[in-house]
């Protein structure tokens, strides 16, 4: 499913080939890889990983891109590198609940944080896999010294369901009740989708 989702101050764009060199450039600072548990890879195993995910029905990935960034107009298609400020993800892996997503959001670009541009695009993944999966439970794993985003997800609803002292994780759940439903529904009534 090949969209974008506009809100107030993003727009979330497929993750594209011409993402990876800056997506690759981010993966090399060691707070990053550290806040998203990721390891480091080669700008080759980046391009295999992004056609990877492209290409997992199981996986929705969207590059964010902050609106004040973008030179001239958005146009659906473009990759838009200019504005790219992080990435947000579902994977629904999840072999004994195929309706629960795990949930990540990442922030890449100091100067784009604090903005209110990762709740905003928390909140659009979460209507569009409401609307177009029916995700019913959302799962979020986040380093224990993350807090900024450890109290963005508190601050949305999510609920702390467990702790990881191996991983130095919190893992926190949503459960999409009707009415948070109707809520996230009434946001994505606001948001333009791009196809």
């Amino acid at each position: 499913m090949r969209v974008s989702l506009e809100g107030k101050k993003t727009i979330l764009v497929p993750y594209m080939k011409e993402h990876v060199p800056k997506y690759h450039q981010w993966m090399q600072d060691p707070a990053l890889l550290q806040a998203t548990g990721s390891e480091p890879l080669t700008l080759d195993e980046e391009f295999q990983m992004q056609l990877s995910w492209t290409q997992d029905p199981q996986k929705q990935t969207f590059i964010v891109l902050d609106k004040e960034l973008i030179v001239g107009d958005f146009i659906h298609g473009n990759a838009h590198i200019e504005a790219m400020v992080g990435d947000v993800n579902i994977y629904m892996n999840d072999l004994d609940d195929s309706q629960m997503a795990e949930i990540e959001i990442m922030i890449a670009e100091p100067k784009s944080r604090g903005k209110g541009l990762g709740k905003e695009s928390v909140l659009m993944m979460m209507a569009f896999a409401i609307e177009n999966f029916s995700i019913h439970i959302f799962r979020a794993k986040i380093g224990e010294s993350n807090e900024a985003s450890l109290l963005m997800f508190r601050r949305l609803g999510f609920m702390e369901v467990s702790h990881s002292e191996i991983f130095k994780e919190v893992t926190l759940e949503l459960q999409i009740t009707d009415l948070k439903r109707e809520e996230l529904l009434q946001l994505s009534g606001t948001m333009v989708t791009h196809a």
